[in-house]
């Protein structure tokens, strides 16, 4: 199902994406809309798959996770990755990838000793190799919707910048 965006919808996702447990009443008078229409908007939102849920973002350092580490997987069988990362509870991303690795899998776990038990389990399938995360430059940033014309226009400024 498409859904029109537009400017309300925008600013909508925006706020919400930014602090979702904002109630109806305070995102309308966010985006200049009555709690009745910015209600009828985010259940379209809803409806349409555009906001997928809502959830808490918690800081897995002060959970006791020391160590955030991406693991490559190589060339496995999809099912059996499938089946270790729902298994694996310190997984908390896991992308079937293009490229030289077939998996990119995002792991938290409290010391290098947790660290060696997980990296184990993945290593029965193929090669692996691991990088621990330093930090985190980026992370959850808020999206806007796509538009053609940005593409475009950031296309032309690249173009311009290395003719420089």
């Amino acid at each position: 199902m498409n859904i029109e965006i537009d400017p309300h919808d925008t600013r909508i996702l925006a706020e919400l994406q930014a602090d979702a447990r904002l109630s109806m009443a305070e995102l309308g008078r966010r985006v200049h809309l009555s709690q009745p229409a910015v209600t009828e908007r985010v259940r379209k939102l809803e409806a349409a798959g555009v906001i997928t849920g809502y959830r808490a973002t918690v800081d897995l350092g002060r959970l006791g996770y020391g160590i955030r580490a991406i693991i490559r997987i190589g060339r496995a069988e999809y099912a059996r990755v499938v089946k270790l990362v729902q298994q694996t509870p310190e997984v908390v991303n896991a992308y079937n990838v293009t490229g030289e690795d077939s998996w990119v899998v995002e792991i938290a776990v409290i010391d290098v000793s947790h660290l060696d038990a997980v990296l184990s389990k993945f290593c029965t399938l193929t090669e692996t190799s691991t990088a621990i995360i330093l930090n985190a430059v980026r992370q959850h940033q808020p999206m806007a919707p796509a538009r053609r014309e940005d593409v475009k226009g950031a296309r032309r400024r690249s173009t311009a910048s290395r003719d420089a």
